[in-house]
């Protein structure tokens, strides 16, 4: 067995899943879901790092419903920013380092230009200023580490935009999407590999960024998945999509309508990415497969 523990909180989410079906023999991966480990419950939580000693921690539980938290943001922010201090402080106490996930929705969007890891943040809602309170903690908390931010983060299961598209294509329907947002949409099993690395390099403090290649619209992401999910008969793809503008589209909260993060620093470190292209279609590709074969891990109590 491997000398080190990576304990991933949030273990049931897309990007959770994503980490525990990571080949990694670096380390023995644990993932606890949130009725195993509360990062809300502190006791809980200092509990159940004392019981597994990790070498490291990736914290993958967090809040992520950007329009209901308009109206949540008091839960929002107990996981987003509370739980983010308490898996810190915890984690500290043992002595784990830390891996916590963030977002491009820090930013405004009003730039033009890849935002950078030291660029200021400045949220339009309440989920991206909940997020910057969770970073703003664990920089606090002196806990060894690292933030990374990424963006539009999507798998091939759980709550996302690669799936909604694929259930909506499903109806038949012409689809009517936003044309004036421009990010990298982000592969998270990909992400999950970068991640994993980060929580054994010591190297690595502060605040850094990591999504694929290249940039595009919401507009482009869905024309995009329809036309690769036809070419691997997931879909017919006789559906038009039809790009609109955000003032057209009913939402409750803002969003920015540039969010690219400039991560030359860790693709620097560990590899030129793949273009969100052809990360999305190895996404699909798996799909296609059925399942997607890993080295072996825990998830307690499953």
């Amino acid at each position: 067995m491997s000398n080190k523990r990576v304990l991933v909180t949030g273990a049931r989410g897309q990007l959770g899943r994503e980490l525990l079906a990571a080949r990694f023999p670096a380390a023995e991966i644990v993932g606890l879901d949130r009725h195993q480990c509360d990062i809300e419950n502190r006791g809980q939580l200092a509990q159940v790092f004392r019981r597994f000693r990790p070498n490291a921690v990736i914290n993958a539980a967090a809040y992520t419903a950007v329009d209901r938290a308009e109206l949540e943001a008091a839960r929002a922010f107990q996981a987003n920013a509370t739980g983010v201090h308490n898996v810190a402080e915890e984690a500290r106490a043992i002595g784990a380092r830390l891996v916590h996930v963030s977002t491009d929705y820090v930013f405004d969007g009003t730039e033009s230009s890849p935002y950078a890891p030291d660029a200021r943040p400045s949220p339009l809602g309440v989920y991206g200023s909940s997020k910057l309170a969770g970073e703003t903690a664990f920089l606090a908390s002196g806990v060894n580490g690292v933030v990374v931010r990424t963006a539009w983060l999507y798998s091939g299961s759980g709550k996302n935009f690669l799936r909604t598209i694929l259930v909506m294509l499903g109806s038949g329907r012409d689809l009517r999407i936003v044309s004036d947002q421009i990010g990298t949409p982000t592969s998270a099993a990909e992400l999950g590999s970068v991640l994993l690395h980060c929580a054994l390099d010591s190297s690595l403090n502060g605040v850094v960024h990591w999504t694929n290649a290249g940039t595009c619209s919401w507009y482009d992401f869905a024309v995009a998945i329809r036309d690769l999910a036809k070419d691997r008969s997931i879909t017919t793809g006789e559906v038009r999509i039809i790009p609109i503008r955000t003032e057209d589209y009913p939402s409750v909260a803002r969003r920015p309508a540039y969010s690219v993060l400039d991560s030359s620093l860790l693709w620097s470190i560990y590899g030129q990415p793949n273009h969100w292209r052809d990360a999305l279609a190895n996404v699909l590709d798996r799909a296609v497969g059925g399942n997607v074969a890993g080295n072996s891990h825990t998830v307690v109590g499953e």
